[in-house]
Parts: C-alpha cells; sequence; structure tokens
C-alpha cells in the first residue's frame, strides 16, 4: 500500500475490486429491454415529461421511435434538441425532471426510464457514427467559444451548424468541462466524454484549442478584436473558502479535485483516500465525493451539512444512493474548526444548526468527529479574472434570455450566468439558444447591441 500521507492510502482494495466498484451505475439497456421500457409511453399529447426537460425534447417521439424499432431515428429527435444527449442520459436528474413528470410516476407505478431509454438510442448512433447534421454554406464569419464544457460545446456545434467558424479555448488539457473532469466516475464510465467531444466537433468548424485561460492568455478585448462574437461558458473555477482553524492542513482538500483525479484516473488504485472521511456539503459534488470515497475504500464516511435532508441540493435519489454504499448523512451540522495531530487532520468540530425566525443559526453546542480526510464540497464560484466589466449579480454574470451580456457582442451560458441551475442539461440549452441568438445577430446588417445595462 502506497501511503501519501498519515491515514490516506492509495490501493486500499484488491485491483479487481476498483473495476467492479466504479462499474457502470445504470447498465446499459439491451434492445429488448428498450423495447419493453417504450411499450410503457402513454404517448402523452401534452407530454408533461417534454416540459421538464430544460432541452425541451420530444420525449413521447423518440420513445415512440424506440418502440417501432427506429432507435436512429430517435437519437436524431434527441441530438436536435441536445447534442450532449448521450451523456446527458447518463447524468441527468432525471428523477427531479422528465421522470418525475411522467405520469406514470405514481404511488402504484414508477416513471419510464427516459434516460435509459435516451441512452440507448444516442449510444447506438455514436456507436454507428451516424451524423445528422452538415454545415450551412460558410458564412465568413468567426466566434470565439471560452470553455470548452457542455455549455460551451452545445453553443460550438449549433453556430457551426449555421456555418460559421467556431475557435473553442479552454484552460484544460482535455475538453470536456465537467463532463470531463467534474462528475462521479461510475456515471460516465471509460472514455466516453472524449468520445462525445470528437462526436460534436465531427461536424467540421470548430477547432479547440487547449490549455489557454481567460484573463491569463486571452482578454476579451483580444477576442473581440479577432472574432465577430464571443461566448463565455466558463463554469465556476473557484471553490468556496472554510474560514475556519485548519482548513490548510495536509488531508483538507477539494472535493472538485478529488472527484477530477478520479476521472483521469485509468485504474483508480492511484487514488489516495482516508480511512475516515468527511465530506462538507449537500449538493450533487458532496455526495459524488463521498460515494467514491467508499468505492476507493474509506471504511467509514460522513457527509455533514448545516442544514435538513430537505434542503439538500442532492436529489433523494442520489442520497439513497449514497446511503446504499454506506455513506453517513448528518444534518444540522456546520463545521467549527478543523482539529490535528502531528500536523495533519485528525478530527473535525461541528456545531449543531437550527433554524431561527426563518434563518439558520448555530445553537452552541459542538462535538467532534474523528477523521483523516476532509473534503469540501461548499460551492463553487465564479473566478472573475478576465471579466472585469461585465456585470455580475450573486457573483455570476448577468445576461438577458438569449444570453447576451452587459457588452456588445459578449454572450454567456452554464453555470457561469445568474439564475441556473447548475445542472449539465441546462448548459445545454443556454449554449444552444445562446448560439441561435448569436447566428441572428451575424446574420444582421447591424449586429444586435446588448441588452443588459
Amino acid at each position: 500500500m502506497g501511503t501519501i500521507q498519515s491515514g490516506i492510502a492509495s490501493g486500499r482494495l484488491p485491483a479487481a475490486d476498483y473495476e467492479a466498484n466504479f462499474a457502470d451505475l445504470h447498465a446499459p439497456l439491451d434492445r429488448h429491454e428498450a423495447l419493453v421500457a417504450a411499450d410503457r409511453c402513454y404517448f402523452c399529447y401534452d407530454a408533461p415529461c417534454m416540459t421538464a426537460c430544460p432541452t425541451a425534447i420530444d420525449i413521447p417521439l423518440f420513445i415512440r421511435q424506440i418502440s417501432t424499432g427506429n432507435p436512429i431515428g430517435a437519437a436524431n429527435t434527441i441530438f436536435d434538441q441536445n447534442i450532449l444527449g448521450g451523456m446527458c442520459a447518463r447524468v441527468c436528474p432525471t428523477e427531479t425532471l422528465c421522470e418525475e413528470a411522467c405520469v406514470r410516476n405514481t404511488a402504484e407505478e414508477r416513471p419510464v426510464e427516459i434516460g435509459r431509454l435516451q441512452r440507448y438510442a444516442t449510444d447506438r448512433a455514436m456507436a454507428e457514427g451516424r451524423q445528422f447534421y452538415t454545415r450551412a454554406a460558410p458564412s465568413g464569419r468567426s466566434v470565439a467559444v471560452v470553455g470548452a464544457g457542455p455549455a460551451g460545446l452545445a453553443c460550438a456545434h449549433r453556430l457551426a451548424m449555421k456555418g460559421h467558424n467556431v475557435v473553442v479555448y479552454d484552460c484544460r488539457e482535455k475538453p470536456g468541462g465537467l463532463n470531463e473532469y467534474g462528475i462521479a466516475a461510475y456515471k460516465a464510465v471509460d472514455d466516453f466524454a472524449a468520445r462525445e467531444v470528437d462526436y460534436v466537433t465531427a461536424i467540421g468548424g470548430i477547432e479547440i484549442k487547449n490549455g489557454v485561460a481567460l484573463g491569463r492568455d486571452l482578454t476579451l478585448d483580444g477576442l473581440s478584436a479577432r472574432h465577430d462574437a464571443v461566448f463565455l461558458g466558463i463554469g465556476l473555477a473557484g471553490v468556496n473558502a472554510l474560514r475556519i482553524e485548519g482548513e490548510d492542513l495536509p488531508g483538507v482538500d477539494d472535493a472538485v479535485d478529488f472527484i477530477a483525479a478520479l476521472r483521469q484516473s485509468r485504474t483508480k488504485t492511484d487514488i489516495a483516500v482516508g480511512r475516515r472521511v468527511v465530506v462538507l456539503g449537500g449538493g450533487m459534488t458532496a455526495i459524488d465525493a463521498a460515494v467514491q470515497a467508499k468505492l476507493l475504500g474509506a471504511e467509514e464516511v460522513t457527509i455533514c451539512y448545516r442544514r435538513g435532508r430537505e434542503h439538500m441540493n442532492a436529489s433523494a435519489f442520489e442520497q439513497d444512493l449514497a446511503a446504499s454504499k454506506g455513506v453517513v448523512i448528518r444534518h444540522w451540522l456546520q463545521p467549527k474548526r478543523i482539529l490535528a495531530r502531528d500536523g495533519t487532520v485528525a478530527g473535525i468540530e461541528m456545531e449543531y444548526t437550527e433554524l431561527a425566525d426563518g434563518r439558520l443559526a448555530g445553537t452552541g453546542e459542538t462535538g467532534a468527529l474523528v477523521a483523516d480526510q476532509i473534503l469540501k464540497a461548499i460551492g463553487q464560484t465564479l473566478d472573475p479574472t478576465g471579466i472585469a466589466g461585465l456585470a455580475l449579480a450573486g457573483g455570476r454574470i448577468v445576461t438577458d434570455a438569449q444570453g447576451r451580456t452587459s457588452r456588445e457582442n459578449v454572450w454567456a451560458g452554464g453555470d457561469c450566468v445568474a439564475g441556473g441551475d447548475d445542472l449539465t442539461v441546462s448548459a445545454v440549452a443556454q449554449g444552444r439558444d445562446a448560439a441561435e441568438s448569436i447566428h441572428l445577430a451575424l446574420s444582421a446588417e447591424k449586429p444586435l447591441a446588448h441588452a443588459v445595462a
């Protein structure tokens, strides 16, 4: 066993266990299973599932296409609205979106498995290399897309369809953004994120430049001078700080970095984890980090959240998934200080919380949890480097309904914009819709001025 720090080590499990632990969370449907699942759909004319989908995929239509033996046609229907439909089928919280709205989702019945059916169709089309879109005649216009995540890729693809040339700039070594670096390894196994990027860019007219960052290598002025329009899909690169004693101790790590390392590891045997891990937070990042810590061989994993179960951003399904893997979720606790022994993490002191007149407050009562690793998942923040002058609200970029920012010919979408819900599928919708707005602006004799004061 290769010890990295006191209490934190890699290779806690036999090598074969890692492959089993990080296998596909939801196995893909075979043809017979897909036909049976599709047959349960009522093909509702008012389609509440479609209304619940941020990208407005025609769900009844694509399921009917599967049921009639036409999965390639179903994939066309899906990609028409969501070119990253393959990844969304894997990572979307369908239990709170389309499947929650399904009319079969009752006390007596379970909803139609919309997510797995979407994966069945999109996987089939991608495996066969079926492309449904060709580029329009060259427009002679160029657009810079900053960020190769879901919003940026969706924007780039739609712009390429319209005949525009697109250059995607990304600060990471690989494109894909959240899909490549930010989701649990068991939700998108093998190299699917990279294969999806290849599928999206196969339309042509899209150049990706990696290892270049806004504010370091690029400026908005420079991009605006070289391109006719700019789209910002820069996500949330910063991580909130705990601002408590001991935060800088070895063994206190950002959950997003922990997840990114897992995503880039082929075998998972090289990823170090503590024996007793405490994860701070109540969202999807906290769940993903906690579950994966357990899968890596941590003996005890505890999520501590400052409010109640009903307030957690992670869905009930995700919370139940964590519990099924042996993760303990404790509510109404906030961190007070991190305890040390011999210069490394030994535990964490937590304070009980309560709602007083509708506001969260500490009760003054404290307790301690033994831990050798603390993972912070208390939210991410927008890195303002390079976007000085753009209107912000709540620390994120202000846009109008079409994605236009306060700067002329600069659009934005995804997690970096104000008012979002931090979902991959929503980022795709915003990137796609911003591309349509950019196309209209570039097609006009005079580009549209900005709409946000």
